[in-house]
């Protein structure tokens, strides 16, 4: 019968690198909060440029840094980095930064996403493709090869990636960002493939509509009529929130979902398309 082990902090002792922390109110931060408190330490990665254009904005990263300071637990460490993972070496940056400051790195949890200047398929571009893309999907691939460049086959390597809605219906005003969402749900079996035989389980979640601002009528980017419209097809009559997909990553990153292999799994507390 396999141990248990430290049934309180059952991550202890492993080191998770987090992606897109930017903001209090976002899934990653949500993600690093709970894997902070289940004894991991942290290397969270953050673009606020990014956020400062969007109409949520951006918070201050020192906050931002000191309230997951505040999670951690004895003997764990936080370190940070502000990487722009549009650049071709982005990525790879990501986890050699990562490394050097932690050492060893067990957990990846590609959160970051590029959002803004998308639209229907009618005013696509070339660059608009190629911007998401190279966030979205071409990152997520790359730091994913790097991070299982350095794992050394120990028990607990775990990715998480993260898909959206496209996987369970249309999403014909974002088709720039669901492209490059939908490219890592259709790689997820294949690349988990190659990666279980390197000790590293990898599985997607795609978190439905999960309001970390965006939701809101005064930071939203739609109006407030598709705002109604979002919010009438969830059962519980209200929107996911941060800590409702970050519950489900922690315990796929945990010993508790080792057998979970190469799947793509949705959180939407029943969303009805």
């Amino acid at each position: 019968m396999v141990s248990p082990g430290n049934v309180a902090l059952p991550l202890a002792g492993r080191t998770a690198v987090v992606t897109g922390v930017s903001r209090r109110r976002g899934i990653g931060f949500a993600v690093a909060a709970r894997l902070a408190a289940m004894g991991a330490s942290l290397f969270v990665h953050h673009f606020s440029p990014h956020d400062a254009d969007q109409p949520w904005g951006a918070d201050r990263v020192g906050d931002v840094l000191a309230e997951l300071e505040s999670t951690l637990t004895p003997g764990a460490r936080l370190a940070e980095a502000s990487i722009d993972l549009a650049a071709d070496d982005g990525a790879h940056r990501l986890i050699e930064r990562a490394n050097a400051e932690l050492g060893h790195l067990d957990v990846l949890v590609c959160n970051h996403a590029r959002s803004g200047g998308d639209g229907p398929l009618d005013v696509q571009s070339a660059e608009t493709l190629d911007t998401h893309w190279r966030v979205n999907a071409r990152a997520t691939l790359l730091a994913t090869q790097a991070f299982a460049a350095q794992h050394d086959g120990r028990e607990g390597g775990r990715v998480v990636w993260f898909t959206s809605g496209q996987v369970a219906g249309p999403m014909p005003g974002e088709i720039a960002y669901a492209t490059s969402k939908a490219a890592l749900a259709g790689m997820t079996a294949s690349v988990a493939d190659w990666l279980v035989d390197r000790g590293i389980v990898l599985n997607t979640v795609n978190p439905g509509p999960v309001n970390t601002g965006y939701l809101d009528v005064e930071t939203a980017d739609r109006p407030p009529e598709v705002l109604d419209a979002v919010l009438a097809h969830f059962p519980g009559g209200r929107f996911g929130e941060p800590d409702d997909p970050a519950r489900l990553v922690a315990w796929l990153v945990s010993d508790e979902g080792r057998w979970v292999v190469g799947q793509v799994l949705s959180t939407e507390g029943g969303f009805r398309r």
